[in-house]
């Protein structure tokens, strides 16, 4: 069975949206790592974080280096009630709209991870359902004031610090898992 292992770049007052603030702060290689590490088997995207990524990765081929590979040649699934197949990108195929059994289904039919990137509705469901395995946050230093937060106001979601990575660029990365 494989894991949900989410991954996102926040503000320290929890902002998640459009994360063209974090060019600010470089990329440090250990950053890089701890993303790359997350990247096994399988891609699952919200309809809007799908939108977003498919002209930025695709247009980088299947280059190693530059995470192509992985974000061409994996297969991607993507919750949407509005958009129907077949998906222009490679390997992309639409899930449906969001519901806890499918991602169960999908969770059953791999063998290592599954990326989650963005997608802030899919994963405030997803964490309500308890279908995360790992939240991978990469806090940076900055208070941002507004935006669109990962966690909406009163949800609740019980979690336990697994990992923490401090970067040189003031960034880091914390790995919560399950509180149970």
């Amino acid at each position: 069975m494989g894991t949900i292992d989410v991954h996102e770049f926040i503000s320290l007052d929890g902002v998640v949206e459009e994360p063209s603030w974090t060019a600010d702060y470089g990329f440090p290689e250990a950053m890089g790592e701890a993303i790359g590490k997350l990247c096994d088997q399988a891609i699952l995207l919200g309809r809007n974080t799908y939108e977003m990524f498919y002209p930025a990765w695709s247009a980088r081929g299947h280059d190693a280096e530059s995470g192509g590979a992985f974000f061409n040649g994996a297969p991607k699934h993507v919750v949407t009630s509005t958009l129907d197949g077949p998906l222009e990108w490679e390997n992309s195929t639409v899930l449906g709209p969001y519901a806890p059994e499918r991602i169960r289904a999908l969770k059953e039919s791999v063998d290592g991870g599954i990326y989650v990137s963005g997608s802030v509705a899919l994963v405030r469901a997803l964490l309500a359902d308890g279908l995360v395995d790992t939240l991978n946050l990469f806090v940076f230093p900055v208070v941002l004031g507004s935006g669109l937060t990962l966690f909406a106001e009163g949800q609740r979601v019980p979690l336990r610090l697994i990992e923490s990575e401090p970067y040189g660029n003031g960034v880091v990365r914390m790995t919560y898992g399950p509180a149970t």
